[in-house]
């Protein structure tokens, strides 16, 4: 009777503490989280209570486990197990803590500054210092519950030993591994680009959406995602359009005929963007940038808060202007001119009559 009597007290004990430390513990940051609701780290420590509790568990049982009278031959491997519980449960409450902090800390950044620049550049390195930390705690506690083996501790030293030969061969065949975790870390702390920025990539436009240690991942205008190795952005040219502030300036471009209304244009292009809410009204213009023997090339210059804004400002333009032109003025459409060509310095034929028309005259085409 002794016999199971034991063990169910030394495990049930070991239970009901855990319970009601966790629970304990659990309270105290409830308080804490209520007297300062300004720092969201007490809320986050929270998410812990169940690796603490785990933790908490095995060190009990680890601690106590030899006095429960188990057999010998069943020592051996309760203890082994409790100790790889122990180890795994200690590195999930080191990541949960670690994220918590990491967290809050970014939160509390953002809500005191309103450089959105900035408060970016901030998320993308606190998101790849959580990974890195995440990443070195999941290899030391691989590497602890290894040595609990025997076998693997008899062969430390000559590890150690061959250590060299293995790191060279390691490294180069994971050279493209490691140079996109070299490059995660300098996107991260070099500011090039950062989680939230508008980008322009192999001729693709979108916005990061996603930066780890090896890839970045691009959400592009019609929801497509393009991930490409960070190791992209360190060595090739690419466009950021959030670099050093969001405004930008867009274009729209009309090929028309030579009698287009210019100084009209200009005034309903100003029409049409106070009525446009995507136009910051920071500047605006229209004016003619080039001449070809049938068009007229006129530019249409706007300007937006954002790359999405100055999208929608340039389409609007586009869209309204053409319509005006058409309904109002649709001489000022690009033509094509068709006429007998003249092969010879002498007086040319005269049309035939039904070229001339009723007033004796060659009709003008229609649009081309």
């Amino acid at each position: 009777m002794e016999n199971v009597l034991r063990p169910v007290i030394i495990v049930g004990g070991s239970v009901v503490l855990t319970l009601l430390l966790g629970w304990a513990v659990d309270r105290l940051l409830r308080r804490a989280d209520r007297r300062r609701p300004d720092t969201p780290l007490w809320e986050l420590l929270r998410r812990g209570r169940v690796p603490f509790q785990v933790v908490l568990c095995a060190a009990l049982l680890r601690g106590s486990y030899d006095r429960t009278g188990v057999a010998d031959t069943y020592t051996a491997a309760i203890g082994r197990t409790l100790t790889l519980v122990l180890i795994a449960a200690t590195a999930w409450l080191v990541v949960r803590i670690a994220a918590a902090i990491v967290e809050s800390s970014y939160a509390r950044y953002a809500g005191s500054h309103r450089d959105a620049a900035r408060v970016r550049r901030v998320r993308t390195q606190v998101t790849l210092i959580q990974r890195v930390v995440t990443a070195v705690v999941a290899v030391v506690a691989a590497a602890a519950m290894l040595l609990t083996f025997p076998a693997f501790r008899a062969a430390g030293a000559s590890l150690l030993a061959s250590a060299g030969i293995l790191g060279i061969v390691a490294g180069v065949a994971a050279q493209s591994t490691l140079g996109n975790l070299f490059a995660g870390l300098q996107i991260a702390f070099g500011d090039m680009v950062r989680i939230g920025d508008t980008v322009v990539v192999d001729g693709e436009w979108g916005k990061v959406e996603e930066i780890t240690l090896t890839f970045l991942a691009v959400r592009t205008w019609d929801e497509r995602r393009i991930t490409m190795p960070v190791s992209y952005f360190t060595s090739k040219p690419f466009e950021n359009w959030s670099q050093g502030g969001t405004q930008m300036t867009g274009t729209v471009f009309f090929h028309l005929d030579h009698s287009a209304p210019v100084l009209e244009m200009r005034e309903k292009l100003h029409d049409i963007l106070r009525e446009c809410a995507a136009w910051d009204g920071r500047d605006w213009g229209l004016a003619v940038t080039d001449t070809t023997p049938s068009t007229l090339q006129v530019r249409a210059l706007v300007t937006a808060k954002d790359a999405d804004d100055v999208w929608t400002v340039r389409v609007t333009v586009r869209e309204q202007l053409v319509r005006w032109l058409v309904e109002q003025h649709p001489y000022a459409l690009p033509r094509i001119n068709t006429g007998r060509a003249v092969l010879s310095l002498e007086k040319p034929e005269p049309l035939p009559e039904h070229v001339l028309g009723r007033e004796g005259r060659a009709p003008r085409t229609g649009r081309g």
